[in-house]
Order: structure tokens, then C-alpha cells, then sequence
């Protein structure tokens, strides 16, 4: 049988692993953070997302599969593990719904996936297929292979199959061996139209699973007569785009109305290539990138070889982001928006894309940074373009006392603020962030840096250019009070000087239990300890010393 879908990887091994209704799959798919890496100017996620919803359609009536999926929930976490869709006939479209609606954000568990998939498949009792799709390596202190190894000593009949997405050759060898060790087949995805030829030769010539017993050799099928040829460019007269991978091509049958009706019947990675099909009338959907779709009907005759011919009318464009028109090179935290007719994403670092002839807009983000530009694209020409974010860093960091000791704490809070109040005497903020130490972009200008700790605060006025790097610190001029107050409900502290009239002192903090300290600045206090029931407040002198711990105790 002619197996003319692209992306027929799963497909094949799904119908080669499952020749029996009583056969249980489950696609264990990678939504690992690095599943939003970009393959050809598209995500990763988002061609998986659409390969799967065309390799379902063709999967066999009465395949019993299943999904699990892994590091789509949580950061950082080993164990964020789900069964997504458990193996059952007819499930393609809550897999495919599913999987629309992943955000890839965590690590990847791949070896406890694969195993736990293995059980839920009962694959010491029954035959059972895993199909693992993973872009990135086991980041979760699990040894694959060892893995593989057990499974295949203690299966009845256990296969897994691997597909490398955009793995290095050598990454791909670290993984291999989960199905070289299982008697599967590995495959090497390193881009999309190699992913097309290698489905192209392994899927349609070679058998997928461990066969019970020699199997007979099958007669080749001819090779198929052509009777449609497709191509495409990006301006009228220019070249081919040939065997470029980000055009994505759908073929449907035409209804009366010469729209696109039911099912794809063929889908392709590709700029130009050829087609057989039943005669009657189609529709070709082509799109450039996501970004940029066009439908060109075309008509099968007997004897004759139709030509759908795709124009993008559009242009190649390279953004660099960089702090500096100095920089040699691409600032990778630098957010790239860009947007065209009703089109628009979002680049981090180098952003290069297909735009349609026109007016592009560009805006460019470095933390509080902006900036935003305009310019027009022709058909078919490649426009290079920096796009200078005028930005520098303020490595932000705070002291108790001049000379004293730094502080180290996740806990303080820093704040850039614009040097200039406002009307009502505040500043406006522009960024933020916690703990001593960390990196803060901000644009080219003068400033003024807050520090936070407990009840102390300070602040430095600093100034910043593009492209550098500076250290400010702050010194918060105090120190640590710490009270201990058995049987105490809670601490109020009071500078100790009244206000003028002598009615009252300034409360500062309020802290409740027997034990408490914060950060103050320089300065007497008085604390008013309170108890519950009838016990009558103490009032306790306290002197707070730069970069100092006092410690009162309250009897």
C-alpha cells in the first residue's frame, strides 16, 4: 500500500506494532521546555502538534492507543509525568486535542516515562508498543538503556520505538539504545524535510516490530505515475523554494463551491514536489512558515499532469536584536515581536521569518527597554536589519553598613525607579526584582536603584548606558534586631523619639510571637510587647548599629 503523508513516522509505527486489535500503543510525547525551540523558524511543539493530528487520521480502525506526555506542567520537576488519553480504539481526537493544548515548560523524565507507559500497557502480560517522541535527553538522573535492557528481559513482546526530534547525531546515540535494546528502530529528526525523506524510506519499505517468525519477502510496488506537480515561490518570476522545508502543504478534495472538503489526503514538508491522485478536483493549501497561507484549486485529468503553482508574494527577513550597533552578536534575552497584515509572534534572540510584501513591524523588548520600527518588504527580496534595544545591566546589590558586610538574602527587594518624581512626588517604576546579586536590564539613563530589607529601605541614584554592565549598591545604613519574649502574642517597634507635639512615637513593624527580628535602620527603638489575657505590655529600650545583630531578651 502507497503511503503518500508526510509525516507517516507514527502512523508507521503505530499500524506496523498494532496488527492485531487486541495491540496496545501509547506515543509517550516530550513537552519539556525545549520543546519551544525552533525548528526552521517554527516551534518544535507547534509541528508536533500538527504531524500528529495528520498521522492520527491514518491510524487503523481498532488501534488501542494512548498518550502519555511528560514536563508539561511544572519547572523543574522529575515527576511531572501524565497519562493524557488512556489506550483505547478511537482516540485520535482527544490525542489530538490534548496535545493543542500543551505548554511545554518542565524537564524531561523520559526513562521513568517510558517505563511507567510499559506498565500501564501490562507489558509482562501482553504484547505492547511505546513510541517515544523526545527533542531533548533524560535530565532526571535515569540510565535509558538499563531501563530498556529490563523491559525487553521481562516483556512478553515489548517494542519501543525513538524518534530523535532535533537531537545531534551523538545526543541521538544516548537514546538510541532504548530501541535498539527493546528491538525497535530509532529515528533521526534533525529538521523537517529530514524527518520527510527518512518516514519515506523506513516507514513504507521496512518492517517496524520484532517479527513472531520469518516473514515473507513482499513484492515492490511500482513506482508511481505523477500526475500532479507542485511548486511554489515568493515572488512572480523568482525561484523555486524547491525542497524548503517551512512551506507546508495540505491536499484536500474540492466541494461543489471548489473549497477544501473532509480530510487531508496528502500533507508535505516542501516547496515544490509531486503528487499522484484519483482524477477529479482538489484544493492545495500552502503555508509559509504558519504565517502565510494560500489555496490554488487544480483539477486531475487522465493523461495530463496538473501543475499547482503557489506565489507567497512575500519576502525572507533577519532581525538582530542588540544592545549596542557595537555588538558582534545577537542578545538571546532580547523578546522580538513581530507583525504583518493580521499576523503576529513573538522571537527571542535572532528572529528570521517569512513576511508578506508590505509594512512589517518590529518591537523589541530588554526587560523595561523598548523600542519599536517600521519598514516595508518586497517580494522575494531578504532583508538583514539590527534592531538596537538601547539597554544596559545593573548588576544590583546591597551592604548593612559602608564597609560592612554584604547582604545575602533572597529576600530583598530591588526596585528601579525613574529618577524624576512625578507631580505627587513618586517615582515611576520600570523594573523589579529579589535577592542580592541578580541582573536587571535597564534602558540607557539615569536612575535611581531601591533596597528593601525587612523595615530598612535606601536608595542610590546611578546612571547606566547601552550595552554596560554596572555595579550599584546600595547600603541600607542598619542592622538586625532580634527579640525573644517568652509567652509574648507580638512585638510592636516604635522609634523612641515622640513627634513634636509628644503625643506619640511612629510605630514601625509589627511582629507576632515569642520570637522575632527584622532588619531596621540605624536608631533607638522602643518595643511594646503584648501578651494575651490580663498580663499588662512591656516596654523595652532597644539601639540599632549599622551592620550589627543586637539581640534584647524581655523577662
Amino acid at each position: 500500500m502507497r503511503l503518500k503523508a508526510v509525516f507517516m513516522l507514527l502512523a508507521g509505527l503505530l499500524a506496523a506494532s498494532t496488527a492485531g486489535a487486541a495491540d496496545k500503543t501509547m506515543i509517550v510525547l516530550d513537552a519539556s521546555g525545549s520543546m519551544w525551540g525552533q525548528i526552521g523558524g517554527r516551534s518544535k511543539i507547534e509541528i508536533a502538534r500538527e504531524t500528529l493530528a495528520s498521522v492520527l487520521k491514518s491510524v487503523p480502525t481498532g488501534t488501542e492507543l494512548g498518550l502519555m506526555v511528560y514536563g508539561h506542567r511544572e519547572k523543574g520537576s522529575c515527576s511531572d509525568i501524565e497519562l493524557a488519553v488512556p489506550p483505547a480504539a478511537g482516540t485520535g481526537d482527544a490525542i489530538t486535542a490534548f496535545v493543542n493544548g500543551l505548554n511545554p515548560k518542565g524537564k524531561t523524565p523520559l526513562t521513568q516515562s517510558v517505563e511507567q507507559a510499559a506498565d500501564i500497557l501490562k507489558y509482562t502480560e501482553e504484547k505492547a508498543t511505546v513510541v517515544l517522541v523526545t527533542d531533548g535527553l533524560e535530565t532526571c538522573e535515569a540510565d535509558p538503556c538499563a531501563l530498556a535492557s529490563a523491559l525487553e528481559q521481562k516483556g512478553v513482546d515489548f517494542t519501543t520505538h525513538v524518534v530523535g526530534f532535533g537531537l545531534t547525531e551523538e545526543e541521538g546515540k544516548q537514546v538510541a539504545c532504548l530501541a535498539e535494546n527493546t528491538g525497535g528502530k530509532y529515528f533521526q529528526a534533525s529538521d523537517a524535510g529530514q524527518l520527510v525523506a527518512a518516514l519515506t524510506e523506513t516507514v513504507a519499505e521496512a518492517p517496524m516490530t520484532k517479527p513472531a517468525e520469518e516473514v515473507a519477502e513482499a513484492e515492490p510496488e511500482p513506482a508511481p505515475a505523477f500526475n500532479a506537480e507542485f511548486d511554489s515561490t515568493l515572488s512572480e518570476g523568482g525561484p523555486s523554494l524547491g525542497d524548503e522545508d517551512d512551506v507546508f502543504w495540505q491536499i484536500y478534495k474540492a466541494d461543489v463551491d471548489g473549497r477544501p472538503a473532509g480530510d487531508t489526503i496528502e500533507t508535505q514538508y516542501k516547496g515544490a514536489f509531486s503528487g499522484s491522485y484519483p482524477p477529479g478536483k482538489y484544493v492545495a493549501v500552502a503555508t509559509l512558515q504558519s504565517s502565510i497561507k494560500r489555496e490554488t484549486p487544480f483539477e486531475v485529468k487522465d493523461g495530463a499532469v496538473a501543475k499547482p503553482f503557489v506565489n507567497f508574494d512575500a519576502g525572507h527577513v533577519t532581525i538582530t536584536p542588540k544592545r549596542t550597533p557595537q555588538d558582534a552578536e545577537a542578545d538571546s534575552n532580547a523578546a522580538v515581536e513581530i507583525a504583518f497584515g493580521d499576523y503576529s509572534t513573538t522571537y527571542y534572540g535572532t528572529a528570521k521569518f517569512y513576511a508578506s510584501a508590505g509594512e512589517v513591524t518590529v518591537n523589541g523588548t530588554l526587560g523595561p527597554a523598548k523600542v519599536t520600527e517600521t519598514f516595508p518588504v518586497k517580494a522575494g527580496e531578504t532583508v538583514e536589519r539590527d534592531l538596537i534595544i538601547g539597554s544596559g545591566i545593573v548588576l544590583n546589590k546591597a551592604i548593612y553598613a559602608e564597609g560592612g558586610p554584604a547582604v545575602d538574602s533572597s529576600e530583598v527587594f530591588f526596585e528601579v525607579v525613574e529618577a524624576k518624581k512625578t507631580l505627587d512626588g513618586k517615582r515611576k517604576s520600570l523594573t523589579y526584582s529579589y535577592g542580592t546579586g541578580t541582573k536587571l536590564d535597564v534602558p540607557a539613563g539615569d536612575f535611581v536603584l531601591t533596597a528593601r530589607l525587612g523595615s530598612a529601605t535606601n536608595e542610590i541614584p546611578f546612571s547606566v548606558k547601552a550595552g554596560e554592565m554596572k555595579e550599584v549598591v546600595v547600603n541600607l545604613n542598619a542592622g538586625v534586631l532580634a527579640v525573644k519574649a517568652p509567652g509574648a502574642a507580638s512585638v510592636e517597634i516604635l522609634v523612641a523619639t515622640k513627634d513634636i507635639q509628644g503625643d506619640h512615637r511612629t510605630s514601625i513593624a509589627t511582629l507576632f510571637g515569642p520570637e522575632v527580628q527584622d532588619t531596621l535602620p540605624v536608631g533607638d527603638y522602643v518595643l511594646l510587647v503584648k501578651y494575651d489575657g490580663d498580663v499588662a505590655p512591656k516596654e523595652v529600650n532597644a539601639t540599632v548599629k549599622a551592620g550589627e545583630r543586637s539581640e534584647v531578651a524581655v523577662q
